[in-house]
Formats: C-alpha cells, sequence, structure tokens
C-alpha cells in the first residue's frame, strides 16, 4: 500500500500539469483549427500548385497579425460577456451592424455549401458511394449535434476534431520536398503586382484573417463565462483579468500557430506535387487536390488529405453556422448560447438550422459552391476590413472595455492587420480595374 500511495503521489503533479495545460486550450484553439476547413484547404492547394513555393512566406507573416486581431477578439467577449455583433450595435448604427451581419450570413452559407460538398467528395474518393448523400448526411449529423449536445461537451468534441488537421503534416513528410528552396521561400518574401498573385494574396488573407472567426471566438469566450459559475465578465469581476488574459493569450497563440502551420504544410505538399504540373491549374477544391496527389505521390498521402477534408469539415460547419447565428441573434437582441436549450433560444438554433439547411440545399439544387471557393475567400478578404476597422475602435473605447484597453502590442499587431488586409483589397481592385481598362 506504501508503494501504491507513493506511485500516486509522483503521478498526480504530471496530472495536473496536462489537465492545466488543456484548460489554457479551449476557443482560441478550436478557432484556429476551424479555419483550415476544406474551403481554406482549397485555397491553399490552388495557392501551391500555382505558385509554388512563392507564397509560403506569408504564413510565417501573417502569424502575428492573425493571433493579435484573435487575441482582440477574445478579450473583448471576456471583458464584456457579449459578442461582437453585440458590442457594434452598441456603438454603431444598427443598419450598419445589420448590413456587415448579413453579408457575414452569405459568405458563411456559401461556405458550409461548400465545405459539406467537399467533405460528400472526399468521402466518395475513400469509399465510393453517392456524394449527394453523403452531403446531406454530414449537414444533418453536424446540426443534431449542435441542437442536442451542450455546449460544454460539445466543445470537447470539437477539440479531439483538431487532431485531424495532423494529416496535412503527416502528408508532407510522405512526398519529396525540397526543403532548402522551401525554407527560403518561407523567409525571404517573394511579391508580385500580377493580378493573378494579388488575387491569391487577397483569398489567402481573406482565409486565414476571417470574419466568421472574430464572431465566433467572441461568443465562445462569453459561453465559457456562462459554463463556469465562479467566473464572470471582467467589468464586474476585474481581479481575474490578468489570469484571463493570460490564459487567452496562450490559447490564442498555440491555435493560431497550429492554424498556420496547418496551411504551410498544405500549400507545401501541393508546391512539392502540384506545381509546374500540366493540369496544376485545374487545381479547384480540396478534393480535385487529393485526386492529383495520388498518382504523383502514392496512395497513402492521398488517404490522408481526403480523410483531412472529412474531419476538418466537421469541425468548421458548427462554426460556420454557430458565428453566423451569434451575429444574427445579437444584432436582434435574441438570445444566443449553444449551452441553452432549443426551447430556451429558438430563434439561435433556427438560424444555424436554416444556415446549415440551405449549404446542403445548394448541394441539392445542383449549385456548385466549389467553384467559388477561391471567389469567396476574396469577398471575406473584403469584407474583413470594416469589420475589423470597426473592432479596433471598440476595442479601445472606454465605454466598451471601461478599465481594459488595449496593450501596446495588441493595438500595433490589431492595426497593421487592418491596414494590410485594407491595401492588400486596394491593390487588387486597382490591378483588376487597370487590366480590365487595358484589355
Amino acid at each position: 500500500m506504501a508503494e501504491l500511495s507513493t506511485v500516486k503521489l509522483s503521478l498526480a503533479p504530471k496530472a495536473s500539469k496536462q489537465e492545466g495545460l488543456l484548460a489554457k486550450l479551449g476557443p482560441g484553439l478550436v478557432t484556429g483549427a476551424a479555419d483550415d476547413d476544406p474551403s481554406g484547404i482549397a485555397t491553399y492547394s490552388q495557392v501551391g500548385a500555382q505558385f509554388g513555393f512563392s507564397m509560403l512566406w506569408l504564413m510565417l507573416f501573417s502569424f502575428p497579425l492573425m493571433a493579435g486581431i484573435q487575441e482582440i477578439c477574445g478579450r473583448l467577449g471576456r471583458i464584456t460577456g457579449r459578442g461582437l455583433a453585440a458590442n457594434l450595435s452598441k456603438s454603431y448604427s444598427k443598419t450598419l451592424v445589420r448590413f456587415l451581419v448579413l453579408l457575414l450570413l452569405m459568405a458563411n452559407i456559401f461556405n458550409l455549401g461548400a465545405d459539406i460538398s467537399a467533405m460528400g467528395t472526399g468521402l466518395q474518393l475513400v469509399v465510393g458511394g453517392n456524394v449527394i448523400v453523403y452531403a446531406v448526411l454530414f449537414g444533418a449529423v453536424s446540426l443534431l449535434l449542435q441542437v442536442y449536445i451542450p455546449y460544454r461537451k460539445y466543445v470537447d468534441y470539437l477539440k479531439w476534431l483538431t487532431w485531424a488537421l495532423f494529416s496535412y503534416v503527416i502528408t508532407a513528410f510522405i512526398v519529396h520536398v525540397p526543403w532548402g528552396r522551401a525554407l527560403v521561400a518561407t523567409v525571404v518574401p517573394s511579391i508580385s503586382l500580377k493580378p493573378e498573385y494579388l488575387m491569391a494574396l487577397v483569398a489567402v488573407l481573406g482565409t486565414t484573417i476571417s470574419p466568421y472567426l472574430f464572431f465566433w471566438q467572441t461568443s465562445q469566450e462569453v459561453e465559457e463565462v456562462r459554463i463556469k459559475p465562479n467566473e464572470s465578465p471582467l467589468k464586474k469581476k476585474p481581479f481575474q483579468a490578468f489570469a484571463q488574459f493570460r490564459r487567452i493569450a496562450i490559447d490564442t497563440r498555440v491555435g493560431m500557430a497550429f492554424s498556420n502551420l496547418v496551411a504551410f504544410f498544405i500549400i507545401l505538399t501541393t508546391a512539392a506535387t502540384l506545381h509546374n504540373v500540366s493540369d496544376s491549374n485545374r487545381i479547384q477544391t480540396a478534393a480535385d487536390a487529393a485526386k492529383a496527389l495520388q498518382p504523383l505521390a502514392g496512395q497513402f498521402a492521398f488517404l490522408l488529405f481526403a480523410i483531412g477534408i472529412v474531419g476538418t469539415g466537421m469541425l468548421a460547419i458548427p462554426v460556420l453556422a454557430g458565428s453566423a447565428a451569434y451575429a444574427v441573434c445579437e444584432t436582434f437582441g435574441w438570445h444566443a448560447s449553444l449551452e441553452s436549450k432549443p426551447r430556451n433560444a429558438r430563434q439561435f438554433y433556427y438560424v444555424i438550422a436554416l444556415a446549415t439547411a440551405l449549404g446542403v440545399c445548394l448541394n441539392l439544387l445542383g449549385f456548385d459552391p466549389i467553384r467559388a471557393l477561391f471567389w469567396s475567400a476574396l469577398v471575406n478578404g473584403i469584407v474583413a476590413v470594416p469589420i475589423m476597422f470597426l473592432l479596433m475602435l471598440i476595442s479601445v473605447n472606454p465605454a466598451i472595455v471601461e478599465k481594459f484597453p488595449l496593450p501596446l502590442h495588441l493595438r500595433v499587431a490589431g492595426w497593421t492587420a487592418t491596414l494590410l488586409m485594407a491595401a492588400a483589397s486596394l491593390a487588387l481592385i486597382v490591378t483588376v480595374l487597370q487590366h480590365a481598362l487595358s484589355s
């Protein structure tokens, strides 16, 4: 018995350390992983196939900007106990906020349709069968999980799904990669003013720094306050600020680093295998990339890439539908919470159901949203600019955040990300207009 007690005591500190680390990873980890959804995989695959290693630098460059913006969102939710749309509605015209939310809703529905279709195609590549049947099945399963599983259990399910993203890291080590060239391209930016390059640049930024992630992470911090009885918005319990800000910083930076690392390996894999291949410009979807990898990189790489599409989709669907529901309900003052039962948050679950159903219907009606994935990322990149601008303003507004102003490093990161997105979008618009006028 004495020996057994000694063993228990020796294991206790290690177990508690592991639990402490896992407890710090929540909204930021899930948000970062959801950023690498099937539509994001398609964008990164297109970029790797078309431009090779020349955009790898963007994953390193965008990390501190992406992490900064998402940390600002997390802080805002924890300070105020309200989501992003609710905070925007307190400071700006409801007409403006509803217009931005409408754009978010439309973009999310198209992303949902594209992601659900990609998941169906990914499963078909592995086991055969009917894509439409799989699309309906994935939409239904995801909707039922969101409606009937409380948030505190559901978020654990989402955390487990983040492991699916490691399939893209593993794939990169199966194919042949010229690591010297890849590392140089990562640290030495390669920039072109050609319209197609600028289009790809804005698409990558729009996929990496996406508006739906802003709304999701802010609302998830609000949910965390709801489910933990000893915690409150920092406006009510300011003494919790140091611990909570530190947790949010760790959680967000780990989540965004994970997201960008996976994106890096997707670009790396497709650049190493599909760039300069005769039909590389025909890579339009994540499934196209998986099929193209099969003869070039082998069956195992193909399977990992295809299975990863399904796993990432199951992670992304609830984030896309949930972020739209949070934004819509907060704008109209309706109760919004994944922790609430459907009868206590009817409008919230109606929006989730409607967004998911419309995404499935895009596939049933024969509409092919997959072809619009790249353009969807471009729209997200442009729509993100006004949302980021307003986010930065309310995050330094004493009427909103009271005694918790943004630290200097987050102000620099947030405004740099906003100005970068604005400059990239403007450069794209000017270049496309010049190209149109000259032709």
